[in-house]
C-alpha cells in the first residue's frame, strides 16, 4: 500500500500543468532542484507548489536512504569479517539538509486553501515522519565532523537548520525526547558560530532557541547579552543597546540582566536611572546579593555608612565569598575615616577587621580580592603602629 502511494505521489496526472509534469518526471535531485529553481513561478497553485518541492524531498531522500543502507549493510559485514562499501558521507549529510529544506517549503503551500478555499495537506504526515529522526540526526553529525575538521562555516550550516527546524510547523506533533540531551547544545554553538561570522540578528536568534534548554540558558543569556553590547560606539548606539536590555530584562529578571542594564547606565552617566534599576530588584527581593552589592559599592565614597548596610548584609548572604567580605570591611573603614569620635572611629575599625579577616581566611593567595593593604590600615588604626598584630597584618599584606 505504502509503495502505492508514493508511486502516485510523484506521477502527473492531465491536469497538472505543464512546469509540475516536467518536475515530476526528473529523475535526479540537482534536475528537479533545477526545474523548481527556474519554474516555480509557472506552477498553477499552491497544491502544485507543495507537489514539486515533495518531488524534492523524494529524490533527496532517494539518495540519503541510499548511503544510509549501504552504512547498515557495512555494519552486517563487519560483523561477518566481510569487505565495507564505500559511504559518501558528503552526500548523505548534503541529502539530509536538501530534504529537510524542501520538506518546510512543502509544508508551507501544502496548508494553504485550494480552488475550494479548504485546506487538505497531502504530504505533512509522511514528510514530517521521514524528515524528523534521521535526516535531522545527520545533521548533528555532519556539523560535528565539520567542526572536527576546522570547517566551522559548514558546522554552523548544518547545526543551525537542526535547532532552526524544530520550530517549523511540519513538525509540530513530533517527539522530542530523543533530541532533549543535546538539542541546546547544538543550537548554542550555532549561535556562536552566526556571531563569529557577525550575523548578529541570526546570533541572537539562535540563543533564544537554545535558552528553550534550561541547561543552557543562562550561558545563552550572557551571549545574548554580549552579542547585544558588542561595536557599540556612538550614543546612539548605547540608547539602543539600553532599550533592548529593558526589553531583555522585562522577559528574563535575571541578576545577570539587571546588572548588565545597570551598568551600562551608569556607564552613560545615567545614575539615578542606574540606581533605580537597583532600587526597584531590592523592593522585589531584599535580600538581592547582585542589587545589594552594586547598591553599597556606588556609594562607598559619598556615603560610607549607608554602604556598609548593603555591603554588610550582602556579605552576610554570602559569606563564602572573599570580594565581598573585602568590600563590607572596606566601607566600613571608610566610614571610620569620616568619624571624628576617637571611641567610635575605634570601633568602625575593629567591626572592619571582622570582614577582612573573613576575606584573609577565604582567600589567603589575594587571589578574588587584594585585602592586604586594606587589612593592614584598619589594624593599624585599631591596635596602633607598634602592636604585633598590626606588625603580623603588614606583613600578609605584602
Amino acid at each position: 500500500m505504502m509503495a502505492v502511494m508514493f508511486v502516485a505521489s510523484a506521477t502527473a496526472f492531465a491536469g497538472d500543468s505543464d512546469a509540475l509534469k516536467a518536475i515530476l518526471k526528473a529523475k535526479t535531485y540537482a534536475e528537479a532542484e533545477q526545474l523548481v529553481k527556474s519554474s516555480i513561478d509557472q506552477l498553477a497553485n499552491p497544491q502544485e507548489k507543495a507537489a514539486a518541492y515533495n518531488k524534492l524531498v523524494d529524490l533527496a531522500m532517494d539518495a540519503f536512504n541510499s548511503q544510509s543502507t549501504i552504512q547498515t549493510e557495512n555494519q552486517l559485514a563487519k560483523q561477518m569479517g566481510k569487505e565495507e562499501k564505500p559511504v559518501d558521507e558528503k552526500l548523505m549529510s548534503e541529502m539530509a539538509y536538501n530534504a529537510i529544506i524542501a520538506g518546510i517549503e512543502c509544508d508551507k503551500y501544502d496548508q494553504q486553501p485550494n480552488e475550494k478555499g479548504k485546506v487538505k495537506p497531502k504530504f505533512d504526515a509522511k514528510n514530517a515522519q521521514r524528515l524528523w529522526t534521521a535526516p535531522r540526526n545527520q545533521l548533528v553529525n555532519a556539523g560535528q565532523t565539520a567542526v572536527q575538521a576546522r570547517d566551522n562555516a559548514t558546522g554552523r550550516k548544518y547545526w543551525q537548520l537542526f535547532a532552526e527546524s524544530d520550530a517549523a510547523p511540519l513538525f509540530k506533533n513530533c517527539d522530542r525526547e530523543a533530541q532533549k540531551p543535546f538539542f541546546g547544545q547544538v543550537a548554542r554553538f550555532a549561535a556562536v558560530f552566526a556571531y563569529q561570522d557577525k550575523d548578529m540578528q541570526k546570533a541572537l536568534e539562535l540563543c533564544d532557541v537554545a535558552m528553550k534548554d534550561p541547561e543552557e540558558y543562562e550561558g545563552c543569556l550572557n551571549l545574548k547579552l554580549e552579542i547585544l553590547g558588542d561595536g557599540l560606539k556612538t550614543k546612539e548606539d548605547s540608547l539602543n543597546y539600553v532599550a533592548k536590555l529593558k526589553d531583555i530584562y522585562a522577559e528574563h529578571k535575571t541578576d545577570g540582566v539587571m546588572e548588565k542594564l545597570y551598568n551600562t547606565l551608569s556607564g552613560m552617566g545615567e545614575k539615578e536611572a542606574a540606581l533605580k534599576i537597583l532600587d526597584d530588584a531590592l523592593a522585589a527581593n531584599p535580600d538581592n546579593f547582585v542589587a545589594l552589592a552594586d547598591k553599597g559599592l556606588s556609594m562607598i565614597n559619598d556615603n560610607p555608612a549607608e554602604a556598609a548596610k548593603y555591603l554588610k548584609r550582602a556579605a552576610d548572604l554570602k559569606a563564602d565569598n572573599a570580594a565581598i567580605q573585602t568590600y563590607a570591611g572596606t566601607a566600613i573603614s571608610v566610614q571610620a575615616q569620616n568619624t571624628e569620635d576617637a571611641a567610635a572611629k575605634k570601633e568602625l575599625y575593629k567591626e572592619a577587621i571582622k570582614y577582612y579577616d573573613k576575606a584573609k581566611e577565604l582567600d589567603p593567595d589575594r587571589l578574588q580580592s587584594n585585602w592586604g593593604y586594606n587589612r593592614y590600615n584598619a589594624y593599624y588604626n585599631y591596635y596602633g603602629e607598634d602592636a604585633p598584630e598590626t606588625k603580623q597584618a603588614e606583613a600578609d599584606s605584602k
